[in-house]
């Protein structure tokens, strides 16, 4: 053979920060075939994934295993002859297969398996470890609200009552129970949180991106609108498909943000109107004029001033000449 060939092989050893349930997920995606059909890469003997293969083919089939996090390396192959000596030799029983398939780079190997690994990871409700994908992180943050509803309406009750009963006892009690049932659904709810991080391939400490100002009002959104890897991450295999359930309680939430929005407009609309009716009643009040009614006295009738001698005289009369007469 004239030109160089090399093949590729693998001892099970795997990428820095790449656990082995991991790779096996990624390799039997890449080869399209089931986990458990790849458990026999794994014994740690050497194993020949690929030969007879150029330099440039050993390189881009290389490529394609490392991004499943399993280390291969290339090696050349001995230019051989072989002889009919060679072509009736048996291999030893305990050698490992040779994968090889002249149709496909990646067909899926063909040996017997032992123990087989689960296509899609357990759930875990009330963990931090795991994955969960869009909707089931909907469909279980609404079923925390609808209990964090009932539990809250239960306590509101219950606090009338002992307000009714002006127990000061009763009064540090509910505070109390309000205060650890309050914990216990924040704890939830940062657990489906980080769940739901693990599912987009992030670190579940992204979760503290909540508590940054005008970061944390729109990362929730972000959460929920992120897609998760098909494939297994380093967090481990995908979640299971999503059930009947789960698509009910998630659907829920367009319900319930429509009656969020029906109430907020129609308590708008209705201070709106609050708000013209005050208005015109303050115009009205201010235009009128209220009036009262204002006794008037008559005007006193002057009496006449008494008179004087110098009026007396003016007034008597002249005397009368009798000579005259």
């Amino acid at each position: 053979m004239s030109d160089n060939r090399f093949k590729i092989v693998f001892d099970g050893a795997l990428l820095p920060g790449v656990d082995i349930t991991t790779a096996k997920l990624n390799l039997a995606a890449l080869y399209k075939s089931e986990v458990a059909a790849v458990e026999r890469l794994f014994t740690g003997k050497t194993v020949t994934l690929k030969q007879d293969l150029s330099h440039a083919d050993a390189q881009t089939y290389l490529q394609a295993l490392t991004k499943t996090g399993i280390h291969a390396r290339i090696e050349s192959e001995p230019s051989i002859e072989l002889n009919l000596a060679d072509a009736h030799e048996h291999p030893p029983v305990n050698s490992p297969p040779v994968f090889t398939d002249p149709a496909s780079p990646y067909a899926p190997p063909r040996s017997p398996v032992g123990e087989s690994l689960p296509a899609y990871a357990a759930l875990k409700l009330f963990s931090i470890e795991g994955r969960i994908g869009r909707l089931r992180y909907l469909a279980w943050t609404m079923a925390l609200t609808l209990v964090t509803l009932a539990v809250g309406s239960v306590l509101a009750i219950f606090a009338f009552a002992i307000i009714s009963a002006d127990s000061t006892a009763g009064l540090i009690l509910g505070g109390l129970v309000a205060f650890i049932l309050f914990i216990a659904l924040a704890v939830v709810s940062v657990q489906f949180s980080v769940q739901r991080l693990h599912d987009i391939g992030w670190s579940g400490w992204l979760w503290l991106l909540n508590l940054v100002p005008f970061v944390g009002s729109f990362f929730p959104l972000v959460i929920m609108v992120v897609p998760g890897t098909n494939i297994a991450n380093r967090y481990g295999a995908p979640p299971p498909p999503n059930s009947t359930a789960v698509k009910v309680l998630s659907s829920l939430w367009v319900v319930f943000i429509a009656l969020i929005l029906i109430g907020a407009l129609a308590g708008g609309i209705t201070a709106i109107q609050n708000e013209y009716e005050n208005a015109a009643q303050t115009s009205y009040d201010s235009s009128s004029v209220i009036t009262e009614d204002v006794e008037v006295e008559p005007a006193a009738v002057a009496e006449p001033a008494p008179y004087s001698a110098d009026d007396e005289a003016e007034e008597a009369p002249a005397p009368v000449d009798s000579a005259k007469e």
